[in-house]
């Protein structure tokens, strides 16, 4: 890493329960342990660190940074992505902590992907109805996205997070130096999440996006000058959402803008699309939906709906969705957990950072805007 990249952190805090750390250097740097041990809190004695097999380096030196605190580790391998999430492996992870006698006062540490961290929390929040998690995110999804808001949970045969808990970390650390290690289609697809925050709330995100969009999805993406920016300002959307609205009762509902569609999608792929390229085509989906439901109306509708055809395709991210599953997906999107009743609720937008809902579209006008992002 160069010495011209800045290593102090940011500290973004959620509300007053904990603060979301994001900067370079914050695994490696010598300062590691006393960030980790800070957000822990002096009464841990064990940590039980949830990885996936693909990150050995990082998992090794997140070890040695607790065991330098004096906490004894007990690591727990996980699978890669969606297939961690499952009651099997929340089963034997608590088997685990169970043998290892952890206490109230232990805590559970998520380092990877959205999935790890989504299952780690699960994992936390049901141990002794409720232990400290940290989550030290290594995608950009998770970094913007998964690690932050305490929203957990695993999946079933019927749907995406189905089962879950809210329960806040302890604290959440974002070492950007991770990202260069990650495939350039993973950083990609996490863009997707950043997207989001601009289109519902923070407009300058876009106009970053759109000043270079080639550069945030090319080999060198995780070093281009905005990148932390991106992050920090995606960090900040969700925090001040999150602070507002823990339990997704009203406002939270923004930060689903694109996922009722999105995760549908993934559902009826089987998970084999990233998270992030599902959502892309969703934001689409509902902004064609909004336009046809009269949320978005004339000319300066139609160029927010272009505008997000515009930004998602610069970055390579898919905005269209092949024909022909549409039974499939209507019956996906009527078990998403926003859904009251029979009723479907979508978040669209009114204009940009204006976000609405819309409650009980009909089926024609779902299938009308299938249709457009259809083919």
């Amino acid at each position: 890493m160069s010495d011209s990249i800045d290593q102090s952190a940011t500290r973004i805090p959620v509300g007053d329960d904990y603060d979301v750390l994001v900067g370079h250097g914050l695994i490696s740097g010598a300062d590691a342990d006393a960030r980790l041990g800070g957000l822990l809190g002096e009464a841990v004695e064990r940590v039980l660190l949830v990885h996936p097999p693909t990150i050995d380096a990082l998992t090794q030196r997140l070890t040695a940074a607790l065991e330098r605190r004096g906490l004894t580790v007990v690591t727990e391998e996980v699978p890669d992505a969606e297939a961690a999430k499952t009651a099997e492996v929340a089963a034997r992870l608590w088997g685990r902590l169970g043998r290892e006698g952890f206490t109230r006062t232990d805590a559970v540490v998520g380092l990877g992907g959205g999935s790890v961290t989504d299952l780690a929390g699960f994992v936390a929040a049901t141990w002794l109805r409720g232990v400290a998690v940290v989550q030290v995110p290594t995608t950009l999804l998770g970094m913007v996205d998964a690690a932050v808001g305490g929203k957990t949970g695993i999946n079933t045969a019927e749907g995406k997070n189905l089962v879950g808990a809210f329960h806040p970390p302890a604290g959440v650390l974002c070492d950007l130096d991770v990202l260069a290690t990650l495939p350039p289609a993973d950083l990609t697809a996490g863009l997707a999440e950043v997207v989001k925050c601009g289109f519902i709330a923070d407009p300058v995100v876009l106009d970053l996006v759109e000043a270079n969009p080639a550069g945030l999805c090319g080999p060198d993406a995780a070093t281009h000058p905005s990148l932390r920016e991106l992050v920090e300002r995606a960090v900040r959307v969700k925090a001040e959402v999150v602070a507002a609205d823990l339990r997704e009762s009203s406002l939270r509902e923004i930060l689903n803008y694109g996922h009722t569609f999105g995760h549908a999608v993934e559902q009826v792929e089987r998970y084999s699309w990233r998270h992030g390229e599902a959502v892309s085509v969703g934001m689409v989906y509902v902004a064609e939906l909004a336009r046809l439901a009269g949320h978005l109306t004339g000319a300066e509708g139609d160029a927010l709906v272009a505008r997000h055809h515009g930004i998602l395709e610069s970055l390579r991210l898919p905005t269209r969705y092949d024909g022909g599953r549409w039974p499939e997906l209507l019956t996906a999107m009527r078990r998403d957990k926003k859904s009251r009743g029979s009723q479907l609720r979508f978040v669209v937008l009114d204009g940009p950072a204006r976000p609405a809902r819309l409650t009980g579209p009909g089926d024609d006008l779902l299938e009308r805007a299938y249709a457009l992002v259809s083919g």
